[in-house]
């Protein structure tokens, strides 16, 4: 309304404007119902604008008049929504802080207000039951939800915890199927149906949901790819002392698959390098380790392509190790090895410039036993027992802990598998399932003598000879002789034990 008043107002100084310029005022008559009147130009411009300026003020507020009823109404309609949304915002917000009786009646309070917003009621009114505690209740209102299609999702997924909650297992894994089978981006629940999966050991029907996900892209492809590697390690464990020989057929070509797929996962390596060893194809099994090496170093790795050959020369060994470690050499692991081929060998000035590498890294367990190794290989065994002292107080090192003892490395439980599965699809990291449970593992400290040297032939010398120490004769009085010295004892001998003199005795006379 102001903008075209301005407007009017702007075109009549226009006009009024020209003529006054043109100089000529100009004549203008109007003759109606016997009337005339006569008047300038410039007044009959002037008097045009102000009738049009008059006559739209007037339609303006005739029609603010007439829509004055719906203008009330929608009013009332925004106050009623903005209340709405005050209480719904309200009511979610107690139940976030587990307020369950505030919830419920902001719930009962937001059904009155909120009438275009049937689906937030209906959710309200099921996690308010829920935060107070009225199962019967929530599950209620969650089967309600069922019948819209809109909220069917939200429906299943409520009910699915409830019966997690209350330990229905079977209502639970039933809930999240239907929903999994009605929404191609349910990715809760193709998460509760792998966990499942993983929890029964089902690795197949896992790979199978894995397989789903990247259809459906759910997940990305990087982490479908680790998973299935991760499964297909999980199966080839559980067939790889099966008593068929097909089982173990199955096994190889499912670990090989799991490295090729993933050759950062160390479990599956292994595990391929060693089936495939067994299959008498050690080419193949060293190709493995090699092509894993470069991407992400393990101690099992590197033991295990220690393994594949039997019949070499320790130099051939130290050789072939060192190899292995120059396809990453930066890496931590790499520089260990290079120790590790040093030692092999027994080369002492190769194993201590190797071991400089290693100076700025953590001390922990391993690392102590390895530097004391390089010690006492270079004739410094007193350095070989600090370092020994060293290593029985530090931390224990992680990736040591998947080796067994007394079997194969990564030898794991099916539940351990279904963790190991979950954890490096999702994040490409390894988890070490025995180090968090502290079992014994592979020796980290070599075994080296932890004693002195015998200081008996220091304290037994010879009956004349000059004391091992310097005496200071200026310390006694000049009037008296400085006092004897304790008799040399004599090297200590064997008492004989009294089974031997017995032994040695006349017998008596039987």
């Amino acid at each position: 309304m102001i903008r075209a008043g301005v407007a009017v107002v702007v075109v009549l100084a226009l006009a009024v404007a020209v003529l006054a310029l043109a100089g000529e005022a100009g004549h203008a008559s109007i003759i109606w119902m016997g009337w005339r009147a006569d008047m300038t130009a410039a007044a009959l411009v002037v008097l045009t604008l102000f009738g049009a300026l008059t006559s739209l003020a007037f339609w303006r507020l005739l029609l603010w008049v007439i829509e004055a009823p719906r203008r009330a109404e929608r009013t009332r309609q925004e106050t009623r929504r903005r209340q709405a949304g005050e209480v719904l915002t309200r009511g979610f917000l107690a139940v976030a802080a587990g307020d369950g009786t505030e919830a419920r009646r902001l719930a009962a309070k937001a059904a009155d207000l909120a009438e275009d917003a049937p689906g937030l009621v209906r959710l309200l009114a099921a996690q308010a039951a829920e935060a107070a505690g009225d199962v019967i209740a929530a599950q209620a209102a969650y089967s309600a939800m069922l019948g819209f299609p809109e909220m069917r999702l939200a429906g299943h997924k409520g009910l699915m915890l409830l019966a997690q909650g209350q330990g229905d297992r079977a209502t639970a894994l039933r809930h999240a199927e239907e929903a999994y089978g009605q929404a191609k981006a349910a990715r809760w629940a193709w998460r509760a149906l792998l966990e499942a999966r993983l929890a029964d050991g089902d690795w197949d029907g896992a790979r199978d949901l894995v397989k789903g996900a990247l259809e459906r892209k759910i997940v990305s492809p990087i982490v479908a790819e680790r998973g299935r590697a991760a499964l297909l390690a999980a199966s080839a464990a559980g067939l790889e002392t099966a008593p068929e020989a097909k089982a173990r057929s199955q096994a190889a070509d499912f670990a090989a698959e799991a490295a090729k797929l993933a050759p950062g996962f160390a479990p599956g390596v292994v595990m391929a390098a060693r089936l495939l060893a067994a299959q008498g194809k050690p080419s193949r099994a060293i190709q493995v380790i090699e092509a894993a090496w470069k991407v992400a170093p393990h101690p099992a790795l590197w033991l295990a392509y220690r393994d594949l050959k039997t019949n070499e020369t320790p130099r051939q060994r130290s050789a072939r190790l060192a190899a292995l470690a120059a396809l990453n050499a930066p890496a931590r692991e790499s520089r260990i090895l290079a120790v590790e081929a040093a030692l092999v060998s027994g080369d002492a000035a190769a194993a201590a410039e190797a071991a400089k590498a290693l100076e700025a890294e953590p001390v922990t367990a391993r690392i102590a036993g390895l530097m004391a190794r390089v010690a006492f290989l270079g004739g410094r065994p007193d350095e070989a027992r600090v370092w020994m002292a060293r290593g029985v107080t530090a931390p224990r090192e992680a990736d040591w802990s998947d080796l067994d003892p007394e079997g194969r490395a990564f030898a794991y439980q099916p539940g351990d598998w279904a963790r190991l599965v979950t954890s490096y699809a999702e994040t490409g990291d390894l988890i070490h399932p025995r180090h968090e449970r502290a079992e014994r593992v592979m020796s980290e400290l070599p075994e080296l003598p932890i004693s002195y040297a015998d200081p008996a032939p220091l304290l037994a010398a010879e009956p004349g000879a000059a004391p091992p120490y310097p005496i200071d004769e200026g310390f006694f009085d000049d009037d008296e002789p400085p006092p004897p010295l304790p008799p040399t004892p004599r090297p200590a001998q064997r008492r004989p034990s009294g089974r031997r003199r017995l032994a040695s005795g006349p017998r008596a006379a039987k």
